[in-house]
């Protein structure tokens, strides 16, 4: 199931090949026809807006809408359980998970990351995938709702893997969510207050789970991940 890891690919940072790509990519989606076509067109929008645009404002724009603050943050763990040490424990569980697909993460990524997760949902069965992604839906629904009321363009990837879930994300916990959300920080010292918290682990977590295992990093290189998935001869 391409369509999971090709969604979750178009939320790492843009290197520029997956925009060269983007027909094959399309042709994938297609192929598989897991989302229906009117989300495959919005896929489309989304890359022929970026493809049309300088790279470096297209980093920019990442950079700015996924790592300046928490409301977009793609770590899922960080909007349920922020920097305690329930997140960690958790972290762990779900590292354990993706070992049994045979996915195992570096070091230096944690697998609460959205574009991790929907690589290891590729490689269940479609109705397993469907009922996982359900249990973090709501999680999803919310960053989605954000970026859509800040008008990213990014919002029409999160609406197309919403439509993949086997369940409707909470509308009440959304409608919530979107009444508190603070704004976006504007200075530096309103940046460094919103990520100011107290020191959990001293050490990576997940640094004894991945020892001795066989390493993959779900996205190494973008354009051999896409080649791979669209089964592209480039």
């Amino acid at each position: 199931m391409k369509t999971f890891k090709l969604l979750g690919l178009l939320l790492t940072y843009p290197e520029g090949t997956v925009y060269s790509e983007s027909n094959e990519l399309l042709e994938t989606l297609r192929s598989e026809a897991l989302l229906p076509e009117k989300f495959i067109k919005k896929v489309e929008t989304f890359l022929i807006r970026q493809k049309a645009q300088d790279l470096m404002a297209v980093q920019e724009d990442y950079v700015e809408t996924f790592d300046r603050g928490r409301a977009h943050c793609l770590h899922l763990f960080e909007h349920i359980h922020g920097e305690s040490r329930d997140r960690g424990q958790a972290m762990i569980n779900l590292s354990e998970t993706y070992a049994t697909k045979d996915l195992y993460i570096d070091n230096g990524e944690l697998p609460d990351y959205l574009p991790l997760f929907m690589e290891y949902l590729s490689r269940c069965e479609f109705q397993d995938a469907t009922e996982l992604l359900g249990e973090a839906i709501d999680v999803i629904a919310v960053i989605g709702a954000k970026l859509k009321k800040y008008k990213s363009p990014y919002a029409d990837i999160f609406t197309s893997i919403e439509v993949l879930s086997n369940v409707k994300a909470d509308s009440e916990k959304l409608k919530t969510a979107l009444r508190e959300s603070r704004k976006d920080p504007e200075t530096l010292e309103e940046l460094d207050q919103q990520w100011k918290e107290a020191e959990v682990f001293t050490s990576d977590p997940l640094t004894d789970v991945a020892a001795n295992s066989r390493t993959c990093n779900a996205f190494p290189n973008t354009m051999e991940a896409l080649n791979k998935i669209t089964g592209s001869k480039k």
